[in-house]
């Protein structure tokens, strides 16, 4: 984003505000179950698309809920860089999943996407590694967090025991909201999204200077394959 958009972009997300914190009922999030698919798609607009590209995002999720198969589906979008979103899905088994990947809507979504993205969506499908019981609240104020995690391929099982550590301490903190580990499909078991919430600014920032937090990052540093990328997102659509 360069400085010349900075005044369009808060004149846009001041439009957008009221469309993107009106959310639907809490999402309940299962257990770990190994039938279920967790879905995390990266949608990136053109800045001059913006308005059009939240609408876009919110029919898709509109649609997704009314589909058989998908307990929940829950958007993010950046912040500071609000013509990004990740869209959460989640489908109670491959089956479901496949039946969506092939629906009209889906490709309808699609097909207008592309007239408009900076760049094409990512989509990356996981099983859950470590899924947090608690229900999905999301409120205007909570901060929505999406890491994802690259390593070498011999290093995943060693990864997968500090991920899940990570989840355990990091639930019990206070202000979290949920906090879970997504493992993608073979062939790429080496890479996992952590998607977390807290309740608040406040909330994450205590989070962060934990000393937990620091022992985590120094324990996985040495095993990544590509950078830590963490990003901080506000609750769309």
């Amino acid at each position: 984003m360069t400085r010349l958009h900075i005044v369009g972009f808060r004149a846009c997300v001041g439009i957008l505000l009221p469309l993107l914190i009106a959310t639907t009922e809490p999402a309940t999030i299962a257990q770990n179950n190994d039938s279920m698919l967790y879905v995390v798609t990266y949608v990136d607009v053109r800045l001059n698309s913006l308005t059009q590209g939240a609408a876009l995002v919110k029919r898709y999720r509109e649609a997704v809920l009314s589909e058989k198969g998908s307990p929940s589906v829950n958007v993010v979008q950046e912040i500071g860089r609000p013509n990004r979103f990740v869209i959460i899905e989640i489908w109670k088994d491959d089956a479901s999943f496949e039946a969506h990947e092939k629906a009209p809507q889906t490709a309808q979504f699609r097909s207008a996407l592309q007239a408009i993205h900076n760049s094409p969506y990512d989509q990356r499908v996981h099983r859950g590694l470590s899924i947090d019981p608690r229900a999905l609240a999301l409120s205007p104020n909570t901060i929505a967090v999406v890491t994802h995690v690259d390593v070498p391929p011999p290093l995943a099982a060693e990864t997968e025991v500090l991920l899940k550590r990570s989840a355990e301490d990091s639930r019990k903190d206070e202000g979290s909201v949920r906090y879970d580990i997504f493992q993608q499909t073979a062939p790429r078991t080496n890479h996992f999204t952590v998607f977390a919430v807290w309740k608040d600014r406040q909330s994450f920032d205590s989070h962060e200077m934990k000393p937990s937090v620091r022992q985590y990052r120094e324990a996985l540093a040495p095993l990544l394959g590509a950078p830590y990328d963490e990003r901080l997102y506000r609750p769309g659509n």
